[in-house]
């Protein structure tokens, strides 16, 4: 093959492989997530649903239609309104052959009403308002199912990055003991060295601990990157890498309790949410309050009724439902009054209101808690991720000099195996400090209303 073609295959080869491995960072999985995830885009229907609420109470001003046609049966009829078809002078008697039908006719009969609303004491105002209050509502569970995912996707993202620094560590570190179990053998077999056969099962337990943990460390890698998979869209069969090389520390947020506070009650959508649940429940209590009115309307009226085998009676007095025709403009009052259940409705609407506003003042107390119980937790895990980065790094060269020693033949297998439990306890520490560290920090911004 040409040199061209062999570089054409490498570069294919590397631009499929590039394709199988996607390497993402936070940012990147964040934004993923909030695209992909099918909780927000449900959230988001539920407020094309409330928005169409809107449009129902508003549409009940406009004109209404009400039509009714239909093809029947008749009784025929012929020959007019008395016996013998006419009426003489003294022989006037009027047809009572009613129940006789001389046959049968079609009936076409077609009614239509059309109605204008004018005026309704405020129901379709009040209506619309409390459905364009719930869409704010809606509006404020599709922010918090966004924060909720930003939360999540934080969560599998950090805890990847604990559990793979945790397994390579304690990889490192059962490397370092197995290759003090093959010396110590070696010594125990050659007669060399003050060497017991405690110090040979002192280190064979503390590899077997390593292992232990090892396999619980990879578990947490796996669970994590398929979270991590999950939620970006990727599947689970998918080739996914974290871009971090390993787990750090969030740089420490502007920590001015007051101005965050403050930014909570602004930013929250909980708030909004409260908010926008009291205007609903203020125009409900309206509408139910105005359900006990009137609806003033205008309109027209009309009905066609026709039987083709029926003789037409046409005197103004006497009304024939098989032969009829009319239509006429309507103004009028229609008004359906229960009164018992009207005043239940207000009232069960004024509970509910003074339900709401119960949980908003609450609300507005436990929204700035939240934020300084967060406030407090990131202070504390800061200044905690700092001293177990010295306590890391002390118990790294602690373990490093007892195997040094140990080499040496100056330290006994059950100190190594102390010392090496010591760093494996101090750094996981470490990692776990530092994952909960970047949480808090995580959920602080989430307290503010930041991750919505």
């Amino acid at each position: 093959m040409s040199r061209g073609g062999l570089a054409f295959v490498f570069l294919l080869t590397a631009s499929l492989g590039a394709a199988r491995a996607d390497s993402i960072d936070l940012d990147q999985a964040v934004a993923r997530a909030l695209d992909h995830d099918p909780r927000i885009e449900e959230m988001e229907h539920l407020v094309e649903a409330a928005r169409t609420l809107v449009d129902e109470a508003q549409a009940h001003g406009d004109w209404n239609i009400d039509a009714n046609a239909f093809l029947g049966m008749a009784p025929g009829v012929k020959g007019g309104f008395f016996e013998n078809g006419g009426c003489a002078p003294g022989a006037c008697t009027v047809r009572s052959d009613r129940y006789d039908p001389d046959g049968f006719s079609l009936w076409t009969y077609f009614k239509l009403s059309l109605i204008k609303p004018l005026y309704t004491f405020g129901k379709i105002e009040n209506y619309a308002d409390a459905a364009r209050a719930s869409v704010d509502v809606k509006r404020g569970d599709v922010r918090l199912r966004r924060g909720e995912t930003v939360l999540e996707v934080k969560r599998a993202y950090y805890g990847y990055l604990a559990a793979r620094d945790a397994r390579l560590l304690l990889d490192d570190v059962r490397g370092r003991v197995d290759g003090a179990i093959s010396q110590v053998e070696e010594w125990l077999s050659d007669g060399e060295r003050d060497i017991r056969q405690s110090d040979l099962f002192a280190l064979q337990a503390g590899s077997a601990l390593i292992g232990k943990y090892l396999a619980q460390a990879a578990a947490l890698e796996n669970i994590a990157l398929d979270g991590l998979r999950v939620l970006t869209g990727a599947g689970l069969g998918a080739e996914l890498e974290v871009a971090d090389r390993g787990l750090s520390a969030r740089a420490l947020p502007e920590l001015n309790l007051d101005e965050l506070q403050l930014r909570a009650r602004a930013n929250r959508p909980e708030m909004a949410q409260v908010e926008a649940g009291l205007r609903a429940r203020r125009a409900l209590v309206a509408a139910n309050k105005a359900n006990g009115r009137p609806n003033v309307y205008a309109g027209a009226a009309g009905v066609l009724s026709f039987s083709p085998n029926r003789d037409r009676l046409d005197n103004p007095y006497i009304s024939d439902p098989f032969n009829d025709v009319g239509l006429s403009p309507v103004l009028g009052i229609q008004w359906d009054w229960t009164g018992g259940v009207q005043t239940a409705q207000v009232a069960r609407a004024e509970a509910e209101l003074n339900a709401m506003i119960a949980k908003s003042a609450f609300a507005r107390e436990g929204i700035p808690f939240q934020v300084a119980e967060q406030y407090h937790q990131v202070r504390a895990h800061h200044e905690a991720v700092a001293k177990l980065a010295e306590a890391s790094r002390a118990a790294r060269r602690w373990m490093i000099s007892s195997f040094a020693d140990f080499e040496a033949g100056m330290e006994k297998g059950d100190k190594v195996v102390g010392a090496l439990q010591g760093y494996v306890l101090a750094h996981t520490d470490y990692l776990r400090t530092v994952f909960d560290y970047n949480m808090h920090v995580a959920q602080l911004l989430n307290a503010t209303g930041e991750n919505q």
